[in-house]
């Protein structure tokens, strides 16, 4: 189980402000800021070589595996890629093997991130049971459990009968807790593999319409509205997402969406290759759909970045695109993506990436151990940025058990020097001047 630690972070700048400044920690919350600190009996020391200091990373959507597909990835194997990317709390979906759609199931979840203690595990509740889109899950009773389970879903499916989306609504505004819906029109997606445009045409690839998606966004606006309840939209892909979600919220409904890093980054003239590693549910779109998702994370809009962490075994993905399973690793990527996209360009800065990355997901969750500001008083979630250095993804050197990166051999910037959670430290970099290595 995760214990409060005691740490000094030296020559670090928070949120890339500023002079250096050294950091205490005291029993999981930071005693002083300021310069030429004392550590703290029995702290860790760590260099921020003048770095930048972020809150720790939240992840509203992550799929570690566990129970029941164990070889691909575990609650500890994927807690040390986010701890390595990061992160601080992680939400773990719901399509595991049972379904988490009992407390059994999530409570289980949350005592086994409990006790490999790298990061906050938040199992995700199923919306219906078996994600069958059929009946109501018990939602309360996960609610109430030892989890607290305070996000639920179907993702991998969508919640698609209207009726049954609107009770659940219903529902969860009764307990205080929020709906992420996979929002995808089925009958739009019989046999799709691709983004339905020019691309996918000449590939002879079945198309993924943009109306798949929007049209269940705008549904559940609608539904949300009438509920008087809040909904959220997991990895927006579409322009026309964008500008559904600008409408809903010019009409005072609580919506709220997250963008994965590879939409962000990569569009569908990756499919050229018909590489397995490509295939992703939503599919990758055209630039144009990249450009509009981008301004919309700076211009809050989408709200937050939310990776979609989808390990898969390598024979799941090496095979004719078709058939091979949709998702990619992303945990250990995120932040160098957001640093390419969207704070090399200027779109955001440091500030922005931490709203973006643990402040705002962690005030849609209403998380209030995290996301927190740098400050005196508050809880040590934290992260330090080597801003300036570059790194190369390769799938076999991540944390994962799985290796099916999209990012193979890219060289990316922004490297994450250490991880605390609590003031204890969960990642580290093994020496100052290497990228690569961990201790």
């Amino acid at each position: 189980m995760t214990v409060a630690g005691s740490a000094l972070i030296t020559n670090v700048r928070p949120y890339g402000d500023g002079d250096p400044v050294d950091v205490a920690v005291v029993d999981g919350v930071i005693a002083a800021i300021g310069s030429g600190l004392d550590a703290p009996e029995g702290a860790e020391i760590v260099d921020g070589r003048g770095g930048v200091l972020l809150p720790g990373f939240v992840d509203l959507h992550a799929h570690l595996r566990e129970p029941g597909r164990e070889d691909t990835e575990t609650i500890a194997s994927g807690s040390l890629a986010a701890a390595r990317g990061g992160y601080t709390a992680v939400f773990a979906m719901a399509n595991t093997a049972p379904v988490a759609d009992n407390s059994s199931i999530t409570d289980l979840v949350w005592r086994l991130g409990r006790e490999i203690g790298l990061v906050d595990v938040h199992p995700v509740g199923a919306v219906t049971v078996g994600l069958a889109g059929e009946q109501l899950a018990e939602m309360g009773m996960m609610a109430d459990g030892v989890a607290k389970v305070r996000l639920f879903s179907d993702d991998g499916k969508c919640v698609h009968d209207p009726v049954l989306m609107k009770r659940a609504l219903e529902y969860s505004r009764g307990l205080g807790v929020l709906i992420s819906q996979h929002s995808e029109d089925p009958r739009l997606t019989v046999g799709a593999v691709a983004h339905d445009g020019p691309t996918a045409a000449r590939l002879g690839l079945a198309g993924w319409p943009r109306a798949a998606e929007e049209s269940i966004v705008a549904r559940d606006a609608l539904l949300a509205r009438d509920a008087g309840a809040r909904v959220h939209i997991a990895h927006a892909s579409t322009a026309g997402t964008v500008e559904l979600i600008r409408w809903a919220r010019s009409q005072g409904i609580d919506i709220t969406a997250e963008v994965t890093p590879h939409h962000l980054l990569l569009d569908d003239s990756r499919l050229e290759t018909y590489d397995g590693v490509n295939k992703v549910n939503p599919p990758l779109r055209e630039a144009s759909d990249v450009a509009a998702l981008r301004r919309a994370l700076a211009d809050g809009i989408v709200d937050c970045v939310a990776t979609d962490h989808a390990p898969h075994a390598s024979q799941e993905k090496c095979c004719e695109f078709s058939q091979a399973r949709p998702g990619m690793l992303n945990l250990e990527t995120a932040l160098s993506v957001i640093v390419e996209t969207m704070l090399v360009p200027g779109l955001l800065d440091w500030r922005g990436v931490a709203r973006v990355m643990s402040e705002r997901p962690a005030e849609i969750v209403g998380l209030d151990d995290q996301g927190r500001p740098i400050a005196v008083g508050e809880p040590a979630n934290l992260t330090v940025v080597d801003p300036d250095q570059e790194w190369t993804v390769r799938g076999d050197g991540l944390a994962s058990k799985s290796s099916n990166t999209p990012y193979e051999e890219m060289t990316l910037p922004g490297v994450v020097r250490a991880t605390l959670l609590r003031g204890r430290v969960t990642a580290r970099r093994a020496a100052a001047d290497t990228v690569g290595e961990w201790s």
